[in-house]
Formats: C-alpha cells, sequence, structure tokens
C-alpha cells in the first residue's frame, strides 16, 4: 500500500513537470509578439492651419450691349468657327457685332475724319504764316481752337464706333454665352457674353481666433480639390484682417491661388493648408505610432528581440506626422506594427 502511494506521488511529480514545461514554453510562445519596425530618420516637419472655401477667378466679367442693334456672333481665329462656351478669347478680340447703319450714318465718321485732317493742314498752315509775320497771334490760336476740336470729334465719333463690338478686356475664358439667332435686333443693356480668367485665382477665407499669431501674409498654401487629388497647387496669403468677428469669433483674409494649367475651375470648393510653420534635420515620426495616457507619450523600440518603451517629448506636428524633441535617436528600430499590445521588456518576432 505504502508502495502504491509512492508510485502515484511520483507519477503526479511528474505530471506537474511536464505541465510546468509546456506552460512556460506556451508564455515563450506568447511573449514572442510579432511586429515590425523601421530605422529611425533625421527629417523634415512642417505645421499647417487648414481651411476650406470655394476658388474664385481673378478676373470675371459680365459684358453688355451699350447700344441697340442686330446681333452677328464673330468667328473665333483660333478655331475659325463662331464663338462657343469655353474657348480662350485673347485682350481686344472682337466677339461679337452689333449692326445698325443709322447708327453708322449719325457718326459720320468719314466726315469726322476728313474734318481733323482739313484742321490739321489749316493749322500748320496758320503757324508757318505766324513765324513770317502773315498773321496775328489769336489767328493762329483760332486754329489751334479748331483743331482741337476736330480731334475730340474723331475721338468720340470712333468711340461710339466701338459701342458697335463686344471686345475681350483681358486674355480669358468664355463662361456664358447665351444663344441669339444672327440678325436679331438686340436691346441696349443685354447681357452678351461673360468672360473669366482663372489663370490666377483667390479664395476669401475665415480663420479661428487662436490663428491669429500664427497666419501671416506671405505665408504658402497648398491647394486641393476632392477632383484633383494627384495635383496640388500653389498659394499664398495675401490679405488678413486685424479684427476679429464677435459672432463667430474668427478672423476674415484672403489668398491668391496660382493656376497656370487651368486645373481649378471657378466655383470649386477646395482645401487649403497654411504652412505656419516647419523644421528641418529634426526626427519625425508617424502620429499614429504614439500611444498616450496619464503618464505622457511613449513608442516602443527593439533592443535583442525584445520591445523597449520611450517615454518621448513632442514637436512641432501636424495631421500625419510629429516631431520627436526628446526619448528617441536616429538609427533605432521603431515599431511601427504590433505596438498595441507590447510591454517594456517583452519579446518580439520582427517581420519583414
Amino acid at each position: 500500500m505504502k508502495r502504491q502511494f509512492i508510485y502515484i506521488a511520483a507519477i503526479s511529480v511528474l505530471l506537474g513537470i511536464t505541465s510546468c514545461g509546456k506552460q512556460d514554453e506556451n508564455e515563450k510562445t506568447e511573449l514572442a509578439v510579432p511586429v515590425s519596425v523601421e530605422d529611425l530618420k533625421v527629417g523634415s516637419i512642417k505645421k499647417y492651419v487648414n481651411t476650406t472655401g470655394t476658388a474664385l477667378a481673378a478676373y470675371d466679367i459680365e459684358l453688355k450691349t451699350e447700344i441697340a442693334g442686330r446681333y452677328q456672333l464673330q468667328t473665333n481665329p483660333a478655331t475659325n468657327r463662331p464663338y462657343k462656351l469655353g474657348d480662350k478669347v485673347k485682350k481686344g478680340d472682337v466677339i461679337i457685332r452689333l449692326e445698325d447703319k443709322e447708327y453708322e450714318n449719325s457718326i459720320a465718321i468719314d466726315a469726322k475724319k476728313l474734318d481733323l485732317e482739313i484742321n490739321e493742314q489749316e493749322n500748320k498752315k496758320q503757324k508757318s504764316l505766324y513765324e513770317k509775320g502773315g498773321v496775328t497771334l489769336r489767328e493762329m490760336r483760332n486754329s489751334e481752337v479748331q483743331l482741337t476740336n476736330a480731334r475730340y470729334g474723331f475721338s468720340n465719333a470712333q468711340l461710339k464706333l466701338e459701342k458697335m463690338a463686344v471686345v475681350a478686356p483681358f486674355d480669358g475664358v468664355i463662361v456664358e454665352l447665351p444663344y441669339f439667332t444672327p440678325n436679331t435686333k438686340i436691346a441696349s443693356g443685354q447681357s452678351m457674353v461673360k468672360l473669366m480668367d482663372y489663370s490666377n485665382m483667390y479664395m476669401e477665407i475665415n480663420l479661428p481666433e487662436k490663428s491669429i499669431v500664427e497666419v501671416k501674409t506671405g505665408q504658402h498654401v497648398n491647394i486641393t480639390n476632392y477632383t484633383l487629388p494627384e495635383d496640388t497647387l500653389k498659394g499664398v496669403i495675401s490679405e488678413l484682417s486685424p479684427a476679429i468677428s464677435t459672432e463667430t469669433r474668427t478672423f476674415k483674409g484672403k489668398l491668391k491661388i496660382e493656376n497656370p494649367r487651368l486645373l481649378l475651375r471657378p466655383g470649386m470648393f477646395v482645401k487649403a493648408d497654411i504652412e505656419v510653420d516647419s523644421r528641418d534635420s529634426v526626427l519625425v515620426i508617424p502620429k499614429r505610432m504614439i500611444i498616450s495616457s496619464g503618464r505622457g507619450k511613449r513608442v516602443f523600440v527593439v533592443e535583442k528581440s525584445a520591445a523597449r518603451e520611450r517615454r518621448i517629448k513632442t514637436g512641432l506636428e501636424n495631421q500625419d506626422m510629429v516631431e520627436v524633441k526628446s526619448g528617441l535617436k536616429a538609427k533605432e528600430r521603431l515599431v511601427v506594427k504590433g505596438f498595441e499590445t507590447l510591454r517594456n521588456g517583452s519579446k518580439v518576432k520582427i517581420l519583414k
């Protein structure tokens, strides 16, 4: 009976040792947490103040008729076809002409031109005679007055004729062009065409009160639109109001946008990232690697197949990245995946 008890006890001890061995083995397996790492490198970081708004054309004009006349849409010399929506125009291009023979005859441009030529000749003659003593100073001055009146008469006639043409005042694009049947009689004051030059654009912005010490005129701005995910346009803060709205606790500003390829269209809703600060040659890590708690901010690095906790102090940050001012060194291996369950000293397995 005693031998049987000893035999049972021995078996129990062996089973206990085997069980402990398996438990230790399981613990070792559990502690070898798979992680991914990256070597820490020195880089640069920029801080942004973000806002949104509507991009508008720098130059925008609606051209209307100044007189009545019969509508004649002109041919675009660049396409050899009548002007249409989306066509580019040059400054001075005649887009539409109005025909009115009665109006033209009332101007009598040819008579005004001939009158100017006659008075130029007469004035030249009077000056020559005055130098020889053939006429008085008064007579010569009278010829100058008549010449001046003739010049004004011819100039006014030209201005009246120019009212018969709808002319582009700047390089731009046709964005509105109401349709009229050729030779239709158009009344004075009728909208004919709308032009925009959006190679340069602007945007009015409203910024929170807290940003008034950071945002300054001349700062660079990155402009993006959801329809142009691969294209970032450049802008600059051009104007800022010093006054804070008591209702919204914001202040107004304006920024200019460079749009040389006309990728951005007038009226598009865009995101503006204003660069308010930057750092070069500093340690920068992704924001998502940082574990924040009441004890501060921490990350994990790998040393000799074990995770080591690092308490860090941060500086400049943006939406994705953050500057590390202390707690890490260049070339250390930062855990970038699998850090969520790590503890200081945890065994790790680095995945490639």
